[in-house]
């Protein structure tokens, strides 16, 4: 189910990284860089991430598209951190997966196509065309990121991150609930950062984590992800999870 393969990407960039402390965060930052929530990042886990394809490579700064086409600046220096994925790896994963009947992308390693095995590797191996994930502090405003990690993926899991970013705000929705009204819920959407009116009905599954909740379980301030389609301006959702993370989990982030 795609819920279930969203959930594993917020995940997978912590992961990827080797586990980059929030001190490490911080350290690595470049200067005058601020926190925010990144359009790859928030209801995702992380807050602080965002993916694309390298457009331009300098010697401190990276171009990059990201999936949503929007180009951003991200800083890098000499805290910043390079890794790739496994050639093959992702394709190899999302093979077994497919065998297995679950759909490609699921699991804590989701979009880097398996965190364990990553490789460093230096700045100077960036070339344009590269899918990577980046990890650091987030802009949205200036559209500009601060790198404590550059992490390449796998074409493979590349793929698929761009073939379901196609559907973001058509077939599904993730974001932090900002108003409720009646059956009407606003969110900031995490992979764009813009308001989205979900609107649930009888017929609409809830669930946080696997147990079944209502609407009125839902509250301001909860990280939801939502499948459906665009009906009259807002989105009519077939689904709703409650984003929570699992006891005996890695910790949590810091919310905004």
């Amino acid at each position: 189910m795609r819920l279930k393969a969203i959930a594993g990407l917020g995940l997978a960039l912590a992961l990827a990284v080797a586990g980059l402390s929030a001190q490490e965060m911080g350290a690595g930052r470049p200067q005058g860089m601020g926190q925010g929530m990144g359009p790859m990042g928030g209801a995702m886990g992380m807050g602080r991430g965002l993916m694309g394809t390298i457009v331009d490579v300098a010697a401190d700064h990276l171009t990059i598209r990201t999936y949503l086409q929007e180009t951003w600046v991200v800083h890098v220096g000499v805290n910043t951190r390079f890794v790739k994925a496994p050639a093959g790896q992702g394709a190899e994963v999302a093979g077994t997966r497919r065998r297995e009947g679950r759909q490609p992308g699921m699991g804590g390693m989701g979009a880097m196509g398996g965190g364990m095995g990553m490789t460093e590797i230096k700045a100077s191996e960036l070339k344009k065309g590269d899918d990577v994930a980046v990890m650091g502090e987030i802009d949205p405003a200036k559209k500009e990121a601060g790198a404590v990690a550059v992490a390449v993926m796998d074409p493979e899991r590349a793929r698929m991150m761009k073939e379901m970013m196609a559907g973001y705000g058509k077939s599904w929705v993730m974001g932090k609930v900002t108003a409720i009204d009646g059956v009407r819920l606003t969110v900031m959407g995490s992979a764009d950062n813009q308001p989205h009116v979900i609107v649930a009905d009888e017929n609409t599954q809830m669930r946080k984590r696997r147990e079944p909740v209502t609407l009125a379980d839902i509250q301001v301030g909860d990280q939801i992800r939502a499948e459906g389609a665009v009906k009259g301006g807002h989105f009519a959702a077939t689904a709703i999870q409650v984003m929570g993370m699992p006891q005996g989990g890695p910790g949590r982030m810091p919310r905004e």
